[in-house]
Parts: C-alpha cells; structure tokens; sequence
C-alpha cells in the first residue's frame, strides 16, 4: 500500500487503530508515531506472548527502534493473561499520547467502554473447565449450564468465551452478563480519542493474509514453532496464535509443509471473518478507512 494521509489524524488526541489481521495496522502505527509522536501500544491477545514474534506479526526489532512500543512479548508461556491484565497496564501508560493498535475486538471495547471488575477464577476449578471443554461434547455441555442471560448475549460458537461465563458463574454465582451490567467507566472515553477502524476488500485482503504466511515462514515461523514443540499444550492462551497448530502437526509428521501452510492461511482468513463480525457488531461508531491497492483513506 502507499503510504497513509496522515493530515486527518488528530496529534492531540490518542489514537485507537483496529483492523482484521494483514490489514496494515501496525504500520499505519509506525508511521502515525514517526511523524506525529506516541507510543504504540500493543492491542492483539496474540502478540503478547514472548515465543511469537514473527508468526503473529509482531513489529520488528527495526521497527520497535524507529519509535517507542509497549506490551509486545511481554507475557511468558505459561502465564495466565486476561483483557484484565491488560487494561491495567495500559492504565500505566496514560500519561502520554498513546498509538493502541490491534485486532483484538474485546480489548478495545474495554478500553473504550470500560470492562466489569470481575474475580479471578481459582486454579483448580480453571483445571476443571479446561478438562470439560476438551472432552467431546464439551462446548455444548457448557453451553447449557449458563445462565439464559448470558446465554442470550455471547457468542456460543466460541470455546473461550463460553469457558469463562462458565467459570465465572461457577466461581461467583452470577453470570457474566449480570458482572458486565455493572462495567465502570472507561479507561479512554470515545471523546478522548480518535477510534480508526481500517475495512478492505475480502479477497485483497485473503491474497494479503497467503503472501504474509509465506513471508513468515522465510522468516523463520517454523523455527519459533519448533522451539516450543517441547511444552506444546494446545489448551494453553499461547498456543492459540494462528498457524501454530498447523506447524506443529508438520513438525511431527502428520502434514507436509506446503499442507500446514495452506490449512494455516485458511485459519487466517476465518480469523479475520471473525474479527470483522466482532468490529460490524461492537464498533460502528469507529471511522472508517478502506485499505486496498491505492493505499489507505477514510470510506
């Protein structure tokens, strides 16, 4: 793409940048910070994690030297991070001009519409949920022991949200809907803030997502694959990041390269369907910007 028109980006407010993946977010970014100053602050659940820099995309060394980030691998394998944890430290960040910029919808609606202050699961009944979700049937059985309200309001399609208004109902006694009828203000309210959210064409941005795959392998995918081979549990958050799982059923043997590839492209554009109908159902009062071959510009 060419490079942005940065003439309609205010400098004096903090700016929100959210898209699907392979939409040019981060470098939209980079060059809002280059040019107008900030810090850039990480809002995609995946590129949290330490083991993945450049299978989840994460900006590079270089570009980590050309202007300030926070909260990019930052957390280790292992370590139990919610949307919680990262509100909080980006609370810490706050006092100055922040770039936030990511594809994870459920942490930017909590940035700008506040999050619920609900309690932390206990380990052992986490344990348990895990060991549920994970057996046949799983999803459904959980399905059925939420509370109608919440059952009403999430998507019932997805294993981790239901897992976690199954433990916190579990854990509290209230179900999820009733802690988040509670939210308290937000952390960055709309008017604080300029909220981008960059739109494209599906197959540009499908052609996108294979050429950014392939990219990545050249890059050295594989081998942050093969590093965690050793602790792989596909339960844990880390393991979630896109293409991981392809690359590890290649590295023992069930696929060829060129399969795991494919299937982990596949998995990218579902992705990225996915995060469209989160940003079509939570954040149409973002601007829109189109991206496609002539560059990026308000729709």
């Amino acid at each position: 793409m060419r490079d942005p028109d940065l003439t309609q980006i205010d400098a004096s407010r903090h700016l929100l940048i959210a898209g699907p993946t392979a939409s040019g977010k981060s470098a939209l970014a980079l060059a809002v910070a280059r040019a107008q100053g900030g810090l850039v602050v990480n809002a995609d659940a995946l590129q949290v994690w330490s083991c993945w820099r450049v299978l989840t995309a994460r900006p590079s060394p270089q570009d980590e030297a050309a202007a300030p980030h926070a909260l990019y691998g930052h957390v280790a394998p292992g370590t139990a991070y919610s949307v919680g944890d990262w509100l909080r430290q980006v609370a810490a960040l706050t006092d100055r001009r922040l770039i936030v910029v990511g594809g994870t919808g459920l942490y930017l609606t909590a940035l700008t519409r506040g999050l619920a202050q609900i309690p932390p699961t206990p380990p052992a009944l986490r344990a348990l949920a895990d060991a549920r979700i994970a057996a046949p049937d799983g999803l459904a059985a959980l399905v059925a022991e939420l509370d109608p309200q919440t059952r009403a309001q999430i998507d019932l399609r997805n294993p981790v949200r239901v897992q976690r208004a199954w433990e916190v109902l579990q854990a509290t006694g209230r179900g999820i809907a009733a802690w988040q009828a509670e939210t308290p203000p937000p952390l960055i309210a709309p008017e604080e803030c300029q909220r981008m959210l960059i739109t494209s064409d599906r197959d540009w941005l499908a052609d996108r997502i294979a050429l950014r795959f392939r990219a990545m392998l050249d890059q050295g995918a594989l081998e942050e694959v093969r590093a965690m081979l050793p602790l792989w549990d596909p339960a844990q958050q880390w393991a979630k990041a896109i293409g991981a799982p392809e690359m590890i059923e290649h590295l023992r043997g069930q696929l060829t390269l060129s399969e795991a590839a494919e299937r982990a492209i596949i998995a990218s554009r579902q992705y990225a369907k996915s995060q469209r109908i989160w940003f079509r159902g939570r954040m149409r009062d973002w601007q829109m910007w189109q991206a496609d071959h002539d560059g990026l510009k308000p729709a």
